[in-house]
């Protein structure tokens, strides 16, 4: 049964049999607004990060123009335009057993996508979740939603959560927490870089 996730919450992504959670998807859907001219473009992204909660270079930020991290251990399958269609309009997965030592965490997020150009905020937007998928059973493990919290009004961007390494073992944590900015370039993922 997946969590529904609040602000600071922490899991562990460690199978309910002991074992090592391997391979995520993280998901993201939206739902067209009721004004179709105005179409919210939202956009997931990763950054994969060092322990000092840093990235090299924009090499290690995934999203829409980056489809695959340089290891190869991330992929984003696309990007969504429109937020129409049932379900996740955009998925990225993650294989764990492929980070390498040197990244300790990756940062999830969601921005809008020309959001302040279009005054478009995470306030105005329809049904908008992320979730945690354990892409070998196909469970879900922990859902956002995004809508739902009035805090995003006025907020372009939102740090979904963390999952990190501690002790050799992989976890998660829910940051919840929003920007103004509506890119992950460089605005935004420049306060990332070393």
């Amino acid at each position: 049964m997946a969590i529904n996730l609040v602000k600071g919450q922490k899991i562990s992504l460690a199978k309910s049999d002991g074992g090592a959670l391997k391979h995520l998807m993280v998901g993201l859907g939206w739902d067209l607004p009721l004004i179709k001219l105005q179409a919210f473009d939202l956009d997931a992204f990763a950054l994969v990060c060092g322990e000092d909660g840093k990235i090299d270079d924009f090499k290690d930020v995934v999203y829409f123009a980056n489809l695959t991290h340089k290891t190869g251990a991330i992929k984003h399958l696309g990007d969504n335009l429109t937020g129409a269609g049932d379900g996740d309009d955009e998925q990225m997965t993650i294989d764990l057993t492929r980070i390498p030592e040197n990244y300790s965490k990756i940062v999830l997020g969601v921005c809008i996508y020309q959001g302040d150009k279009r005054n478009q905020h995470f306030g105005k937007v329809k049904n908008a979740f992320v979730r945690l998928v354990d892409s070998d059973t196909n469970q879900e493990m922990c859902r956002y939603e995004l809508s739902a919290d009035k805090r995003f009004d006025g907020q372009r961007t939102m740090v979904f959560g963390e999952v990190y390494r501690r002790n050799g073992e992989w976890k998660f944590s829910a940051i919840g927490e929003g920007a103004p900015e509506a890119s992950i370039t460089p605005a935004f993922a420049g306060t990332y870089i070393r």
